[in-house]
């Protein structure tokens, strides 16, 4: 090869590798975008009331606003032993009926609702909890309006059990909290869910530029040790893929007494209920009636 086409083929090779390597870039970009825009944008999942009304549970349809102005789709029982329930769901998910009808059938007050940007409530974005605090701050209002209401608790699963800690550490109205399958903090989350150099750093500066919000803000492991003295109990399974391994112990190591972890083997997330209802029943009524009825007059 003569020395004017190895510089042919030199030319021809760089702009080759030029270009393969702005086309990743670009390709990364557009990924790392669209999946931001597919977790802030959640699909959403109506109730329709089914389980409720095969069990035979009496409830009524309520809506309120948050402090910025999210109409929320709620349902609410009244309580027959003066306590009242918070439900909060997950991501992508809705009001969990299961969970209201368990807790309605103990005499216990229930108040869940779908929030922001999912179910039948209002709302484009998701912000996998941060401002879906204000979500459970307008449900809490909601709850300590209505008669009878003398002892208040609440449930939370994965961005809910996040959001739930965030929430109980501001508002002592809230007197014994449950979580299932939170996460510890978001950027752990993030790190664990897409392990993948490119497109995880500019997933974080997507998602922080769409919110406006610092992912370093979302870290309820910091936070959760403000909830005592009042009573947590954390669960998760040891099978959980979505949050990552340790997080449960993690938040349990962080949190002041009273608290409690519950965890099993071989459990996906926000799976327990589903491996043994009859002990989960158990064991939220047992802590619930602890913190809630038989430690008050």
């Amino acid at each position: 090869m003569n020395r004017k086409n190895w510089k042919y083929w030199a030319r021809l090779l760089s702009t080759f590798i030029a270009g393969t390597i702005v086309a990743l870039a670009i390709l990364t970009g557009v990924l790392g975008y669209v999946s931001v825009k597919h977790y802030l944008h959640p699909p959403r999942k109506i109730a329709v009331g089914y389980t409720l009304a095969e069990q035979k549970i009496e409830y009524q349809s309520v809506d309120f606003i948050t402090e910025d102005g999210i109409r929320l789709s709620a349902i609410y029982t009244p309580p027959k032993n003066g306590a009242v329930i918070l439900l909060a769901h997950g991501y992508g998910g809705n009001r969990p009926e299961w969970l209201f009808a368990m807790l309605a059938k103990e005499g216990y007050g229930v108040l869940a609702w779908d929030a922001r940007a999912h179910g039948m409530s209002d709302g484009d974005i998701s912000t996998i909890g941060y401002y879906e605090v204000l979500d459970v701050k307008a449900a809490l209002t909601y709850a300590m309006a209505q008669p009878e209401i003398e002892h208040i608790g609440a449930w939370g699963g994965s961005m809910g059990g996040a959001t739930m800690i965030r929430a109980a550490v501001q508002f002592p109205e809230i007197e014994a909290l449950v979580v299932d399958s939170p996460y510890s903090s978001l950027e752990d989350t993030y790190n664990y869910l897409v392990p993948y150099p490119l497109i995880n750093p500019l997933m974080k500066l997507f998602a922080e530029m769409q919110t406006g919000i610092n992912i370093d803000d979302l870290r309820p492991v910091d936070e959760i040790a403000k909830i005592s003295p009042r009573p947590i109990l954390i669960i998760q399974g040891a099978g959980d893929k979505v949050v990552p391994p340790g997080t449960a112990e993690k938040l349990f190591d962080a949190a002041g007494e009273p608290k409690y972890l519950w965890m099993e083997n071989n459990v996906i997330h926000l799976g327990m209920f589903l491996n043994n209802p009859r002990r989960y029943q158990r064991k939220l009524i047992d802590f619930f009636n602890k913190y809630l009825i038989n430690d008050f007059p």
